[in-house]
């Protein structure tokens, strides 16, 4: 449940009205526009009479929501999110930008990737310290030595770092080196006490969906961190499973614009393993920008036939630099006014 409230309501009647929702048992989000207040009422609101709620004089309307998705849902804050990633890095509303780099970290080559990639345009750079793989036996990531070698190639070129956590018990060490950006990946999208423990910290979260997992299951999984306190998530489209076998997933491009009317949180898209296949890459690449994706997430490898994992995937850094160029493009094309 929402309640609009009006414009001459003053900040001691919205207090007041707060604490007495509060009261009830009800969590209260509230949403401040410019000409509008949005409050949003989150948990058991059968508790309250909306009728009641809607007689009072500092309220305009009332509106039900039905989704169970509150924190995330944009009826509660109609206002796109802007979310700093850290280093003067911004996403959502008008501000894009680009994630970049090897799929895992693999030692002093990642210096070298994250320069190129810099070069290119990236404005973040990623790379996996801790790698969840369908086969016991593949590489599983350097671990806390991978952490560190981001931490100095961060240091080196003042950019943002992305990187996967897997497990609860690693949140330590992502705060002891202040990683900005943590990576749920698609197999831990309902990893529940791991959505929870990310959720107590202040960290931004890049979400990815599911394997096979609907819009409203991510958006849920958002809602799991941002119940625990932590508003800064980034949603992201992967790929899901489907019965297509030409590419690695299917690139479900509707998520985007989906994505963008159900929640205010920025949108990102991963190109690289929704189509794992290099060729394919920067078509979906530019296909997402169109579409309205505020961030992308591509894989680049300046040897991608040695990579340690998703060689196939990955632009060799030239590669990237086109594919920017003609993000650019599309960029400029779809921010013109239409006379």
């Amino acid at each position: 449940m929402i309640a609009v409230v009006k414009n001459t309501a003053t900040p001691e009647q919205i207090a007041h009205f707060v604490g007495w929702i509060e009261s009830k048992g009800l969590k209260t989000d509230i949403s401040r526009g410019d000409n509008t207040t949005i409050i949003g009422l989150v948990g058991d609101t059968t508790l309250i009479d909306p009728y009641l709620i809607e007689g009072m004089d500092i309220v305009e309307r009332v509106q039900r929501v039905s989704e169970p998705f509150k924190k995330a849902n944009r009826k509660f804050h109609p206002h796109d999110t802007v979310i700093d990633c850290g280093r003067g890095v911004l996403v959502g509303a008008g501000h894009f930008q680009v994630i970049a780099g090897p799929c895992s970290v693999e030692g002093e080559s990642l210096i070298r990737i994250a320069r190129e990639v810099k070069a290119a345009g990236a404005t973040m750079l990623r790379g996996g310290a801790y790698k969840p793989r369908t086969s016991p036996y593949s590489y599983q990531g350097m671990g806390t030595e991978g952490l560190d070698l981001l931490c100095e190639a961060r240091a080196e070129l003042d950019m943002p770092v992305v990187t996967e956590i897997m497990d609860p018990r690693d949140v330590g060490a992502f705060l002891d080196r202040k990683i900005e950006v943590w990576q749920i990946g698609a197999r831990n999208s309902q990893n529940f006490p791991l959505l929870k423990e990310v959720g107590k910290t202040d960290a931004v979260i890049l979400l990815k969906r599911g394997i096979a997992g609907t819009i409203d299951e991510l958006l849920m999984a958002a809602e799991y961190v941002m119940s625990e306190g932590n508003p800064n998530v980034i949603v992201c489209e992967r790929g899901i499973r489907s019965f297509e076998t030409r590419t690695r997933n299917t690139f479900d491009l509707n998520a985007v614009p989906v994505l963008h009317d159900l929640t205010h949180l920025p949108v990102c898209a991963d190109p690289s393993h929704a189509t794992g296949h290099t060729r394919y890459v920067g078509p979906m690449a530019l296909a997402a920008t169109a579409a309205g994706a505020d961030c992308l997430e591509i894989e680049v490898h300046d040897d991608p036939k040695h990579a340690w994992s998703d060689g196939a995937q990955a632009l060799t850094p030239a590669q990237f630099a086109d594919t920017m160029t003609r993000v650019a493009k599309v960029r400029e094309a779809i921010m013109m006014e239409v006379e």
